[in-house]
């Protein structure tokens, strides 16, 4: 992990979802003219947690080659999604970098070996940028985090076991049923406030510009018909819950592991089948507009659930 960057030469294995797909094929473009790159296998395009898969096993299971090091680019939407499942397999270090600096961070201190990208917010020709200091930063180099100077002797010897104890984390004994999802890690002890507006809903901000969010409902709850300045991304942890795009007059049943991305301005109205969580992330400030009542959103939805059990 710590050779010099001028001496790697690296295959990379890239793969995408739908909305991720125009900034993969700028990045594999790029990449295969890239003096570094001995090697770009494009994997294509699937569902966002299945492209992340894809390179994941291709990453931890290419052969071992001293003179060639295993890479992986994985772009969705947000970065958020295919970074969660990237990470789900052992050996696999993704991150999500939205700027030069997150790239060299996360290459000094985590050795991360997948770069996860957003296809709705980040540009191609920073993306081009960011994957290349990814490529020429070396594990515990000086970064931003460091203040660009040397790190200092005990964080030194902290870097000399740490790639070792990395490793060893999915071998323990103990079972670790969450370990593996960064956003269940991120939730344990997190504490929430309650949204006002929506009872019986909670949310916990743990990004400001763009927002990025945790929010849970209890099963029965109602999101009265509203709408947000900016599209969002949200991935359901757990849990299910229906929503109506007014504007698009389409709906969808998400349940545990489903992705769902609103454009900006589209009024929705939300029904909690059960205990619910999910990360959402809006591209810039969370806001919101109620568009109706919550009495009126309630009516609305018994109607339409009432017509769908008529059916039945």
């Amino acid at each position: 992990m710590a050779a010099s960057a001028g001496n790697r030469r690296f295959k990379i294995f890239a793969a995408a979802d739908g909305f991720g797909e125009p900034l993969k094929d700028a990045i594999v473009a790029h990449l295969r003219a890239h003096s570094s790159v001995a090697d770009v296998v494009d994997l294509g395009v699937d569902k966002y947690y299945s492209a992340a898969a894809a390179v994941a096993r291709n990453v931890t299971s290419s052969s071992s080659d001293p003179a060639l090091e295993a890479r992986g680019v994985v772009v969705c939407g947000t970065g958020a999604g295919v970074t969660i499942f990237a990470n789900k397999y052992p050996g696999v270090y993704a991150t999500h970098c939205s700027s030069v600096a997150d790239a060299v961070n996360t290459r000094s201190i985590n050795a991360c070996n997948v770069l996860a990208l957003s296809g709705t917010a980040t540009p191609p020709e920073t993306a081009a940028v960011i994957a290349d200091v990814w490529l020429a930063t070396p594990f515990r180099a000086p970064c931003p985090a460091s203040g660009d100077a040397p790190w200092p002797e005990d964080i030194q010897q902290f870097f000399d076991v740490a790639p070792q104890e990395m490793a060893s984390i999915p071998e323990g004994s103990a079972p670790a049923p969450d370990s593996t999802c960064a956003i269940c890690c991120l939730r344990k002890g997190m504490e929430f406030e309650p949204v006002d507006i929506m009872p019986g809903g909670e949310m916990r901000i743990v990004r400001e510009s763009p927002t990025s969010a945790y929010v849970r409902f209890k099963a029965g709850c109602v999101e009265p018909a509203h709408h947000h300045t900016f599209g969002h991304d949200l991935v359901v942890i757990k849990g299910k819950k229906k929503v109506w795009n007014l504007t698009k007059k389409e709906n969808y049943d998400l349940v545990d592991g489903d992705f769902l991305f609103t454009p900006a301005g589209d009024v929705h109205r939300v029904k909690y089948l059960e205990d619910t969580e999910f990360f959402i992330r809006w591209d810039g400030h969370w806001d919101i507009f109620l568009d109706e009542d919550l009495e009126t959103a309630r009516n609305a939805i018994d109607a339409e659930l009432g017509v769908a059990d008529s059916d039945k």
